[in-house]
């Protein structure tokens, strides 16, 4: 898989056109000059979402409606694609070769896996974050799974407005019980489907952890939020039990107790939670680590590799960890990085390409060579 350009209109301060080199792209300048703007919009044109928001539209330049990022993509020996998201305030539209996609059938055409301060949440923050770390790497692998997704947050949410209205008129239990039957049975396929795919897909990466670039002694487990509450073996017959169990919690929260919504994922450093007691520096390699395991298990997949976005490189690992980051990466993926400190990649003069970012505006370094393609590149 190969970005070979990308080219934005009214997308946050950015003007103009990008062509790609393979291997390594690093994008350097001072700060506030758009170097991270660029990464984002390589990511809205991979996933149709934002590393940096969760409202696209933000990302539109001031004064404008609209905005689009379009980008030309090579697979193998396969014709270029070409790739649009086109974005408006409400809306968000995706094109192949000119044709209106969905977002569902959009997936798959650019996979990107990123690494950011605000992806650090993966391993630091949240349940949310994890779930959606391991949802993405379902998706790379099977894209039909983010329709399946996208139903089972229909469910969700049209079974909580159901039980909202439920506790506002005060239904009886026994007529509720009837009335939320029929979401219930869309949750529990639907849910079983989830839990499988994310047990399946955490089970790839944990293959590919016995193989990681920086941690030692480093696991992850998902955790059911039904754990000891039954046999997770027969998923669909213990959700259906609890959801006849909990119902009447259910209604008096509000809200959906029971389902692969409230599951999470352990990331241990020796038997220890890396959020609880890791630092910050065992957090950052946590993240790269499982990167990396999601690069492996997407080329085991595909025998095609990913692209790989690292935003603020010098910032987030040391010296280091970036070379050996970037010697692992090198021949493998096409990797964009930004970076304020140029003189960190002096001995990668070679084997990268540069583009220094002034005003929005990226203008590629003619002073070194190409990188030379070794074996294993991407093309």
């Amino acid at each position: 898989m190969f970005l070979k350009s990308i080219e934005v209109d009214s997308f946050r301060n950015l003007t103009g056109r990008i062509d790609w080199a393979h291997g390594t792209n690093v994008l350097y300048g001072n700060n506030g000059q758009g170097k991270t703007n660029w990464l984002e919009s390589i990511q809205v044109l991979a996933h149709g979402k934002s590393f940096r928001t969760r409202f696209l539209y933000e990302a539109i330049a001031f004064g404008e409606s609209t905005a689009s990022v379009n980008g030309t993509v090579h697979h193998g020996d396969a014709i270029d694609r070409e790739l649009r998201v086109g974005i408006q305030r409400n809306t968000k539209q995706t094109f192949v070769n000119g044709k209106r996609e969905s977002a569902a059938r959009y997936l798959g055409q650019l996979h990107a896996v990123w690494f950011t301060s605000d992806e650090l949440e993966v391993v630091r923050g949240g349940p949310d974050a994890r779930r959606s770390f391991l949802d993405r790497g379902v998706i790379s692998l099977h894209s039909p799974f983010a329709q399946t997704l996208s139903d089972y947050s229909k469910v969700t949410r049209q079974k909580k407005r159901l039980l909202e209205q439920a506790a506002e008129r005060e239904i009886r239990l026994d007529e509720l019980r009837e009335l939320i039957e029929p979401w219930n049975r869309q949750l529990i396929a639907l849910g079983a489907q989830i839990h499988r795919a994310r047990n399946r897909y955490v089970d790839l990466l944990s293959e590919a952890l016995e193989h990681s670039l920086f941690g030692d002694s480093m696991a992850i487990r998902y955790v059911s939020s039904l754990e000891t509450k039954g046999d997770l073996s027969n998923y669909e017959q213990l959700i259906a039990d609890r959801l006849q169990i909990r119902l009447e919690a259910e209604m008096f929260a509000g809200a959906c107790l029971i389902g692969p919504h409230r599951d999470d994922l352990d990331i241990l450093f020796r038997d220890r939670n890396l959020r609880s007691f890791g630092s910050a520096g065992q957090q950052r390699s946590a993240l790269i680590t499982l990167d990396l395991a999601a690069i492996s298990v997407y080329h085991s997949k595909h025998q095609d590799y990913p692209i790989f976005l690292i935003d603020d490189v010098d910032a987030e690992l040391d010296g280091i960890r970036i070379e050996r980051l970037l010697e692992y990466l090198d021949g493998r993926t096409q990797t964009f990085v930004t970076t304020s400190k140029r003189n960190h990649f002096e001995r990668f003069n070679q084997r990268a390409n540069f583009y220094e970012v002034r005003d929005g505006v990226a203008r590629e370094e003619t002073v070194f060579n190409a990188p030379m393609m070794r074996a294993g590149n991407v093309v």
